[in-house]
Parts: C-alpha cells; structure tokens; sequence
C-alpha cells in the first residue's frame, strides 16, 4: 500500500507475543499531532469546531453501524471527517468503537490489534478495550499483537480527536491494523467481528480513496468507487477498483488506500438486512486552500445503517432449491427446442409457488465469458417458470445480435437468469443506486434497459451507464436519458458454472 506521505519508512515488523501482564501495557504516543493535525490541544479544539460546523449534518433518523471517513492532514479531509461523525448522535454511548485502517507503514500477515496500552492524543487518553483486544487476539490466529504496526501509522490516531470532540460520553476503542490486503483477509476478518456489527457499536473504517490523479479524474474515479460502495456488495467494489486500474488514469496510484479495510465492512454487511448506504459527503486535496489541482487525493464520508426502508427485492425471495429448478428448467427448454423444435413440457403442480408467481425475468447465454444472447420481459402477467421457460428460447433463437444457438454450442452455453422486482419510477438519475439497480429508460415508443450486473461486468460510472442505455438500448442518443422517463427495479441473479 503507498502512502502520500513522505518520509515514513517501510517497517518490517515481527508479531509480538500474545502474552500479557501488567508491566507489559506502555500507551501509544502521538504520532500523527503536529504532521496530519496541530499538536496545541486549544488550537486542536477550535480547528474541530469550525470543521463540525462546516460539516453536511445528519441525513436521517437511522443510526449508524458504520462510517468510512479519511485519514489525511485535517487542512484537506477534515470537513469530510467531520461529515462522517455529525452522522452520530452525541449522546451516544457505545460498548466500543472497532477504529480499522490498513496499513501504510508495514507488511505483516493478517491483522494487529493494540494490546499494550491506551493511546494518547493532545486531547488526552483514549481508552482501548484491552480485555476485548487480548480476547480477540487469543481467539484468532489471524489477529496479532504487533505493538510496532501501530507506531508509526496515523490512520486511527488521526479519527481519535474527532471522536473526543463529538461524543459526550466517556468511550472505548479497539484499533485495529489490517497489514495483509487481499481478499481472503478481507473475508476472515469480517468472519471474525461481524458479531460486534450491531447497534452497541460503532465501526470506523479509516481510508481516503484516489491518490494522485489530476482534480477531475479524481472525481470520476472516486464517484466510480464510492458508487460501488453503496450497492453494499464487495464484488462491486472489487470490480469498480479493478475498472478504475483498467482505465489507466494517469498518476493513479489507488483508487482507494484502505479498500481491504473498506472491504472487511463489506463482507459483513452485505449479509445483513435492511442495510442502508448513504454517501455523505465528498471532496479532495484539490478543493482546499492548501492543494493544488493537478495532483490531488480523494476523500468521501460514507454512513451504514440498519434502515427502515425496504429494498426493492426485499419482499420477494428464491430458495436455491428454486434456483435450481429453474436454470436445469431453462437448459433443457433450450436443449429440446433446438434439437427438437419442441417446448419442454412440465408438470405446473411440480413446481413450488414461489415459481409459480407472476415475474418479469431476463434469460442470459454466456459462452466462454462473452455474451451469446440475452432476451426478457418486465410483464408479471405470467407464472415465472413460464417467463423462464419462454425468454430461454428467446435467448437462444431471437436475439438479433446474434445468430441461433446450434447443438454443438449447447454444452458450451452459461445461462443466466434474473428474477424482476416490478418497475418504479424515479424522478432523477440521483435516485437510482448504480450495481444494485438496473435501468429502464423510455421516451416516446423507444425504450431500453440494463441488467444491474452490467455495471459490474463493464466497470461504467453512473453516466457511462447511462448514456450507453440510452444511446446503445433505447436509441435516443448519449444524453437522452437526461430528458427521458426513468425506472429502476431489481434482481434476482444466479446461473450455471461455465461451460455446464
């Protein structure tokens, strides 16, 4: 992981022991005060005062679960850090906050949490929840006791100050380290603390997001990555830094320092109902007095919370059982219509109810990962298997763009389905949620649409999404979207392993 700051040298840290006793404990000292903020606690105290008052207040009445806010030179991020925290009530009193940062300063397998002490800020000590850190750490060979990963690394000294400022009562934290960014330590530590994701916590997730680019392709990029964010599923993210890399920004280092801390929180949430995603707040070193626009980093205060509101897929739901029978239902459909020309006939009492409720549904073909035909209907006048069995023919045989699926090809096909939510109307491209949604767009007799896994699978911003829709599906032109009638929906996607 690159760091913007200069003259931190790479440590190589050996984990200390997970042995504990009381002559061991030794605070954590300021490190970050006088380099990211102002040493001097009254000019501390009135530089958090006006940074709150400037800051986007709270947005709702749901309470947060977690926040990602920025870590840099409080002169740059701090309005935007201030953002994140005015999503807390004041009053608030928690068990603990979990403060996760990855590191900058340090390689090391899996993750360290402070164990040694408090950490101390010119604002006073912090408190950690030593008896909950030592826990952690016994339990989890993942999870480490690494005193020195801890030293030079400003991710978590830098939120401390705000959280002294902004909370009324007395609170704990438990910092954690993340020093091995991939996937897999992403998906082994959400295991570890999604227990602790609950209304007697709070999460903060430390992190800036593009690095270095000039001011405008910073905004693109990280509109791109906080837009993937909001879809609350970690393979958006993955595939929206993977898109961004793709790009070959120039000066790009990293569309997001801390995304295999960012993507810890999302291999919890993604599982948990009735998470909302709001993003906040958004600037970078370019819109202050202090940076210039030519090489900036990118900031974005982004609050999840346990909503009220329900998705749009919400009140509808498939088990894998009816999963199956559907995509084995759509394959042999496809199998004896082209080999036979007949429909594949079935036994309606057969199939479970849910199968039998009226749905729109879309049939994807995929062969050797490119598309090979994809055909659906919004229409819920019949039953889904029906809808099924029908778009799965369409699929094979009527796509324009393609030629008919021949015998040889059958075994070579990955079939697709998604399931529909009925059409809702929106009254601006602001409400529709990038990944998660797709997109209908009608104006006058043309009209067109995207699946929500297009997103995904082209990597597109919000507007590359749709201005491709209108211009490539509905043939109003690269902008007519602007000026066109807009609805969004969901769905319920799962297909085949390649090639079976």
């Amino acid at each position: 992981m690159q760091t913007k700051y200069l003259n931190i040298a790479v440590l190589l840290c050996v984990c200390a022991s997970t042995a504990f006793s009381p002559e061991q404990l030794q605070n954590r000292k300021p490190y970050a005060a006088g380099r990211f903020y102002t040493g001097k606690p009254d000019e501390l105290k009135a530089q958090l005062q006006q940074m709150f008052l400037k800051s986007v207040r709270k947005k709702s009445e749901n309470t947060p679960l977690a926040i990602i806010v920025p870590h840099a030179g409080y002169v740059f991020s701090g309005e935007v850090a201030a953002s994140a925290f005015s999503q807390i009530d004041p009053n608030r009193k928690f068990e603990r906050i979990f403060i996760i940062g990855s590191s900058h300063t340090s390689v090391f397998d899996g993750a360290s949490v402070y164990c040694t002490g408090h950490f101390e800020t010119p604002l006073g000590t912090v408190k950690v929840d030593l008896d909950l850190a030592k826990k952690l750490v016994s339990e989890n060979s993942l999870l480490v006791n690494n005193p020195e990963a801890h030293q030079y690394e400003h991710s978590i000294e830098v939120q401390l100050p705000f959280l002294q400022h902004h909370l009324h009562s007395d609170f704990k934290i438990v910092p954690v380290i993340i020093g091995s960014s991939t996937i897999e330590t992403a998906k082994e530590l959400a295991e570890i603390f999604k227990p602790y994701l609950n209304e007697n916590n709070l999460f903060v997730i430390s992190s800036d997001f593009s690095h270095y680019p000039e001011y405008h392709d910073a905004r693109a990029a990280d509109q791109l990555t906080a837009d993937a964010i909001k879809t609350n599923k970690a393979s958006s993210l993955i595939s929206a830094l993977d898109a961004n890399k793709k790009k070959h920004i120039p000066e790009l280092a990293t569309s997001l320092c801390g995304w295999s801390s960012v993507l810890t929180l999302l291999y919890m949430t993604e599982q948990m109902p009735g998470i909302m995603v709001d993003l906040i707040d958004y600037k970078n070193s370019g819109d202050s007095s202090y940076g210039e626009k030519d090489r900036v980093v990118g900031y974005w205060a982004i609050s999840f919370s346990k909503g009220k509101l329900k998705s749009q897929a919400d009140e509808f739901s498939l088990s894998e059982a009816d999963k199956k029978v559907l995509l084995k239902l759509a394959r042999e459909t496809i199998s004896e219509y082209i080999e036979k020309e007949t429909i594949h006939q079935i036994d309606p009492s057969s199939v479970s109810a849910n199968l039998k409720t009226p749905c729109g549904a879309f049939v994807t073909l995929n062969k050797n990962h490119n598309l090979r035909g994809c055909i659906g209907r919004f229409d819920a006048t019949l039953p889904l298997w029906k809808v099924v069995q029908n778009m799965a023919v369409s699929a094979a045989t009527q796509d324009y763009r393609f030629s008919k699926v021949q015998p040889g090809e059958i075994n070579q096909l990955k079939i697709e389905i998604s399931v529909l939510t009925p059409l809702k109307r929106i009254k601006s491209a602001d409400e529709f949620i990038l990944g998660k949604q797709g997109i209908y767009i009608k104006r006058g007799s043309s009209s067109g649409t995207f699946l929500p896994q297009v997103a995904t699978q082209t990597g597109w911003s919000k507007e590359e999404f749709l201005g491709h829709c209108a211009q490539d599906k509905a043939g109003i032109g690269w902008d007519g979207w602007k000026t066109a009638e807009l609805y969004t929906y969901e769905a319920l996607v799962f297909g085949e392993e390649e090639g079976k």
